[in-house]
């Protein structure tokens, strides 16, 4: 892609226009509630070399209301979401994942899921922000998801206010909220993987080892 190209973000009213985002089929959608599914996973799960990544947490509405989150992890691969309701003993199973070098975690707006994680005693390593993975496009500003979908797809990423402030703690989860969930990592791989297709990633990409993994025949 030759960088010197100036893109155009698509407005609101042709995004609108455009065909619904295809997330996963729901099938491939598993939500973890207790260890013995995580142990079920851990083989697949701690062997991906790139995983779409996001969080979210029950909102807060009142002054002076302490955040508690994040209430759900979500995990992806290009097959398989992971979507993780939290207790103590699951985000003790995703730590190793979290610190891991050798995994590269990616997403969008990722600062405040990294404040939540130090909050809970854990730092984030190897991440990619891809927001600010769209210079070679000519855009200065972070690009949201929304609009990286759209620009990289033309496909329309549904972004509802509705189930992004429902209740994420809750013990059981919606079938709304799952797809949505499962979406918000899902998408974060796929943008990931044509970004590496474009050339347009960071040259430097916080790890090493999943150049061999990932891609082995490129050359990144």
């Amino acid at each position: 892609m030759d960088s010197s190209l100036a893109y155009q973000l698509p407005s609101k009213a042709e995004i609108a226009q455009m065909p619904l985002f295809q997330n996963l089929p729901f099938a491939q959608i598993q939500v973890i509630q207790n260890l013995k599914q995580c142990e079920s996973i851990r083989a697949e799960l701690f062997q991906a070399a790139v995983l779409g990544f996001d969080s979210e947490s029950k909102p807060i509405f009142n002054k002076g209301e302490v955040q508690t989150g994040p209430h759900l992890i979500q995990l992806a691969t290009l097959e398989k979401a992971y979507l993780f309701q939290m207790k103590p003993e699951i985000l003790e199973f995703l730590k190793p994942v979290f610190a891991s070098r050798d995994q590269i975690k990616v997403g969008f707006g990722l600062k405040n899921d990294a404040h939540l994680f130090r909050k809970k005693g854990i730092e984030l390593n190897s991440v990619i922000e891809l927001s600010k993975c769209f210079g070679g496009f000519g855009f200065q500003n972070p690009v949201g998801v929304k609009n990286a979908i759209a620009l990289l797809f033309q496909q329309n990423f549904p972004k509802s206010k509705k189930i992004s402030t429902s209740n994420w703690a809750s013990p059981q989860l919606t079938p709304a909220q799952i797809e949505y969930a499962a979406a918000d990592a899902y998408a974060c791989i796929l943008v990931f993987e044509e970004l590496l297709r474009l050339g347009q990633l960071p040259k430097h990409i916080p790890n090493t080892s999943f150049k061999l993994r990932i891609r082995p025949h490129m050359n990144i």
